[in-house]
């Protein structure tokens, strides 16, 4: 049986969607990526599966990916949250931090560094996968 890396991106910036799943790419071929424009269209797919890694942004249209976090550590969910936003201000990073969120990124500069926190994430998860 294979095992698969599941990914969640919810962010509006379709721009920046595609650039993430272009980058993903080389990670891991066991992956399935599914993105989401805002905070409905990702509790619907958080309801339907848990993520192994969601990419959460925190401005989108409705309710915030704040309040998006807030639900996913609600459900107990065991989904590793990395925030990626351009709102990289010390108040929004302890706030997040203090929700539950594992990682906040710049989006500006530092989204270069989530394929090796995926693929970290991957090894330890999967490390007898072969």
């Amino acid at each position: 049986m294979k095992k698969e890396l599941t990914i969640l991106i919810v962010d509006d910036n379709k721009n920046f969607v595609d650039r993430m799943i272009s980058l993903l790419e080389e990670v891991t071929t066991n992956k399935r990526i599914s993105t989401a424009s805002n905070y409905e269209e990702a509790r619907r797919l958080l309801a339907g599966e848990e993520q192994d890694i969601v990419l959460l942004d925190i401005n989108m249209p409705g309710k915030n990916g704040i309040e998006l976090l807030k639900f996913i550590m609600q459900k107990n969910n065991q989904s590793e949250v990395i925030m990626i936003t351009n709102h990289a201000d010390t108040y929004y990073k302890e706030q997040c931090t203090e929700l539950g969120a594992k990682y906040f990124l710049d989006k500006s500069n530092d989204f270069a560094l989530v394929p090796g926190i995926v693929k970290e994430f991957f090894l330890k998860k999967y490390k007898n996968f072969k």
